[in-house]
C-alpha cells in the first residue's frame, strides 16, 4: 500500500536515478525492504526510457522491472507510444496518484517539464483519478468527480481542451461529465459516458472522430449514431465500441455488436474493406460470437469471444501481429489458434499480447525489440510465452504506436 512517505520519496527516486544514469553509475533501488515484494514489469524497446527501470537500454527481450512501483500498490497500468523508439508508461496507484516515465517531449509525463525520465515520476496536481489512458504523445485520466483531465501532445486538439497548445500538466477536457471510460489513440481521444454515449476529439482526418467529417476537433463531439456502448477502444486511427447489454452486470451477452470507425486500409475495421469509415460500422461476425473483451493496436484489432473466450483479429498483419500464422491482411476477423482462456488483450504498433487465465502471458507479432519477451528478437506469426518471471498477472498493456509492453 502506498504512504505519504513512499508517495513523496517517489520523485525524487525518480530524480536521483536520472542523475545516477546520466553520470553512468549503476542505479540501485533505494531500500531494500520490499526485494520480494512483486513488481510492476516492462519489456521490448527502452531507447526513450519507457521500460523504467533505471537504465537507457536499447530494448530488453524479457521482463525488467520498473523501480519503485510494487505489485500491491498499481491499480491499472497504461502504455503509449509514437513511434518504434519512443514511448510512455502510466499507473495508477491506490492512493489516486499517477506516475508516468518515458518519453516527454511533449509533455506526455505531466510533470511541469518537456524532459524525460526513465523511472516513475508523479504527475502533478493529480490526486483523484479513478482510471488511466495513453495516445501517441498525450495521456488522459478520468477523475473520480467523472470528468477527463489531459495532458502532452496537443496538435490536433487531443487535449480537448478548445486549444492546440501542448501542456506538460493536467488540463481539464471541456464539456463532459459523466464518463465511465476513456481510451487514447495516436492524436485522437475517445471518452465513453454513463449514458452509452461515445464522444471524440483530436485528429479526424480519416474519419477517427465518427462525427461524418474529417474535421479535427479540439473540443469533445459524439460519435454519430453510437448508443448502448459498454467499452471502447482506440488504435492509432481507427476505434471499437461494444454496443450491448451487459450480463449479470458485468459481460456482454451474446448478441451484443461491435461498431469501428476510422482508418481502414489494412482492414482494421473488419467490415469486409478497406475503405476509411466516418461513422461507425458493424464488424462482422461479432454479433453470433458474443465479445466480452475489445482492443486496438495500431493498424489491428481485437476481440474476445463471450463464449468461450477465444480470441478474434483482424487487420493488418506484416509482423504477425494477428497471430493466426500468416502475415495475410484480414479484414473480416479471424480466430487466434492455439490459446483459450484469454481473459485480457492487448494491442501495439505491431505486436498483440495476452493474458490467459492461467495468469500467465502470451505475445505475438514484431519483436525487433523484444516486445515479446520470449529472449528472442524473431517475429512470431503464432502465439509465443513471454518470460514475465511474474506470477498472478492480472493486468497488461501496450502502446498503440510504441514497441514495448507492460504486466502487474
Amino acid at each position: 500500500m502506498t504512504n505519504s512517505r513512499t508517495a513523496g520519496l517517489r520523485p525524487v527516486l525518480a530524480t536521483a536515478v536520472a542523475v545516477l544514469t546520466a553520470l553512468g553509475v549503476a542505479a540501485t533501488p533505494v531500500g531494500t525492504a520490499h526485494a520480494q515484494e512483486k513488481r510492476l514489469k516492462s519489456w521490448g524497446n527502452n531507447r526513450a526510457g519507457q521500460l523504467g527501470d533505471g537504465t537507457w537500454t536499447d530494448y530488453r527481450t524479457t521482463a525488467t522491472t520498473v523501480l519503485g512501483l510494487t505489485s500491491a500498490e498499481v491499480v491499472k497500468i497504461a502504455a503509449g507510444g509514437a513511434g518504434p523508439t519512443n514511448g510512455h508508461g502510466l499507473a495508477l496507484l491506490t492512493d489516486r496518484t499517477v506516475q508516468a516515465w518515458g518519453a516527454n517531449g511533449s509533455g506526455q509525463l505531466g510533470d511541469g517539464s518537456v524532459f524525460g525520465h526513465n523511472a516513475p515520476g508523479q504527475v502533478v496536481n493529480l490526486t483523484n483519478a479513478s482510471d488511466i489512458a495513453a495516445g501517441g504523445a498525450h495521456s488522459l485520466a478520468l477523475l473520480d468527480d467523472q470528468t477527463v483531465v489531459s495532458w502532452g501532445r496537443n496538435n490536433y486538439g487531443q487535449l480537448g481542451n478548445g486549444t492546440n497548445m501542448d501542456s506538460s500538466v493536467p488540463v481539464r477536457v471541456e464539456g463532459l461529465n459523466k464518463v465511465i471510460a476513456i481510451a487514447g489513440g495516436l492524436n485522437h481521444s475517445l471518452a465513453l459516458r454513463q449514458d452509452g454515449t461515445v464522444w471524440a476529439w483530436g485528429y479526424n482526418i480519416n474519419g477517427q472522430l465518427g462525427d461524418g467529417t474529417s474535421a479535427s476537433r479540439n473540443v469533445p463531439s459524439p460519435v454519430a449514431g453510437l448508443t448502448g456502448v459498454t467499452r471502447i477502444a482506440a488504435g492509432c486511427n481507427h476505434n471499437l465500441a461494444l454496443v450491448g447489454p451487459p450480463s449479470g452486470g458485468t459481460k456482454p451477452t451474446s448478441g451484443n455488436s461491435l461498431k469501428a470507425w476510422g482508418y481502414n486500409a489494412t482492414g482494421q475495421l473488419g467490415d469486409n474493406s478497406t475503405i476509411n469509415r466516418y461513422a461507425p460500422v458493424d464488424t462482422q461476425g461479432i454479433w453470433l460470437a458474443g465479445v466480452s473483451q475489445i482492443a486496438a493496436g495500431c493498424n489491428h484489432s481485437l476481440a474476445v469471444t463471450d463464449s468461450d473466450n477465444r480470441l478474434k483479429s483482424w487487420g493488418q498483419n506484416t509482423s504477425g501481429q494477428v497471430g493466426d500464422g500468416t502475415t495475410d491482411y484480414r479484414i473480416t476477423p479471424v480466430t487466434v489458434p492455439g490459446i483459450k482462456g484469454v481473459q485480457l488483450v492487448a494491442g501495439g504498433r505491431e505486436h498483440t499480447v495476452a493474458l490467459l487465465g492461467d495468469n500467465t502471458v502470451r505475445s505475438w507479432g514484431a519483436n525487433g525489440s523484444g516486445q515479446l519477451a520470449n529472449g528472442t528478437t524473431t517475429d512470431s506469426s503464432t502465439p509465443v510465452t513471454s518470460l514475465t518471471a511474474l506470477t498472478g498477472v492480472d493486468k497488461i498493456a501496450a502502446p498503440v504506436g510504441g514497441d514495448f509492453s507492460l504486466a502487474n
